[in-house]
């Protein structure tokens, strides 16, 4: 129902939502159990064009600013019922966009050309041990040492975290605060670089997710994106965009899980009737509906202002807060609709219900989006 797509945009669609059908849905189950999903499937998207939306034609990519693909895009993948999977199959759009605008041009034409085909992983490393959300604060040092820079201390919970070829890290370079922090771009078989083994997570089982290690990494001087101290600017700039995501993810991963529920109280009998027959069960379902419709169109609308070339990080902040909300409930109530059965790891709700908490925590936490809300408005 909606007027924000075009042909193009559904065009768009149509190959997501095939490529899922055809590489993912059938071994997602196998995927999430193995905690990683096979490496081929980059090249995949690659050559299905689904990693280049977004991204400058003259790095191979298909273009920028056309927000509403992107909308059509990860509304498709996320039909493969695995966050874990969409994330790190797209971790590529938060680490490679600074690379992308900021970076050296031999090092844009080095670096990203061959991760939109797929043949290699890009991953963000900002969060670290001793904090999240607070990204002014971070410890991980980097000194210059004539043509590179030293880098010593560790990041945590990084998506794409143990295979990626390439990281974008954030560093300090300078004093304390915002002012004095950097990215730089460092690859995995740069001396001094490690990476932890899996982490075990709550949901989001298909994503590798690792800490990172560096003891006195060297990184060449030209890999650093943009000037030095400059990096705080270019982490804002990327959270919109990653925000606007998690809002997809939050509205979609509600989305499938009020599909199965729909399905299922269609087809349950209890008490000589159909689940669905009982109105409180009804009453369920649309408040579930009414809902999600909500979140999206609440969430398209943020898009939209973002294709106008504004930089709603208000409205953003709104459209993530909410649609997480709606996620966490419509989740919890999909489960309960289910009855026992929601509670087996068979059932697909039982995954969207445990894939539904990271989204109140990663592109900052629920309480960050208040607060950031709350300076926005002048309170």
């Amino acid at each position: 129902m909606s007027d924000y797509f075009n042909e193009t945009h559904e065009q768009v669609r149509l190959t997501a939502r095939k490529f899922i059908q055809t590489h993912a849905r059938p071994y997602i189950d196998q995927w999430e159990e193995a905690g990683e999903f096979p490496r081929d499937i980059y090249q995949k998207a690659g050559e299905a064009g689904l990693l280049g939306i977004g991204f400058p034609e003259a790095l191979g990519g298909i273009g920028e600013g056309d927000i509403f693909m992107k909308v059509a895009a990860s509304e498709e993948l996320m039909r493969s019922t695995s966050g874990g999977f969409v994330a790190s199959l797209g971790s590529l759009d938060i680490g490679l966009p600074p690379v992308a605008k900021w970076a050296r041009q031999e090092i844009q034409e080095q670096i990203v050309p061959p991760v939109l085909r797929g043949e290699k992983i890009s991953a963000l490393a900002i969060t670290e041990p001793g904090g999240g959300s607070d990204v002014a604060n971070i410890k991980t040092r980097a000194v210059r040492d004539g043509d590179h820079y030293i880098v010593n201390g560790s990041k945590t919970f990084i998506t794409s975290g143990t295979r990626a070829d390439h990281y974008t890290v954030a560093v300090r370079t300078g004093g304390e605060g915002h002012a004095g922090i950097s990215l730089l771009l460092i690859d995995r078989d740069m001396p001094g670089f490690s990476n932890g083994k899996k982490l075990r997570k709550m949901g989001w089982w298909a994503s590798d997710t690792a800490e990172l290690f560096f003891e006195d990494c060297r990184v060449p001087a030209d890999r650093l994106i943009g000037a030095e101290n400059a990096g705080f600017i270019a982490i804002m700039s990327n959270f919109l965009a990653e925000r606007l995501s998690l809002s997809i993810m939050a509205y979609m991963t509600a989305q499938l899980a009020y599909e199965a529920a729909l399905d299922y109280t269609r087809e349950r009998q209890a008490f000589g009737r159909t689940v669905s027959g009982f109105q409180v069960t009804r009453h369920k379902l649309v408040d579930m509906a009414t809902q999600i419709d909500i979140a999206r169109e609440y969430t398209y609308r943020c898009a939209a202002l973002m294709q106008a070339g504004k930089k709603p990080i208000k409205q953003v902040a709104m459209a993530k807060n909410f649609s997480v909300d709606v996620c966490e409930k419509v989740t919890r109530e999909a489960v309960q609709l289910f009855g026992g059965m929601g509670y087996m790891r068979e059932s697909v709700v039982d995954r969207l219900y445990r894939d539904a908490k990271i989204l109140s925590i990663g592109g900052g936490t629920t309480e960050i989006m208040k607060e950031l809300i709350a300076k926005q408005i002048r309170l």
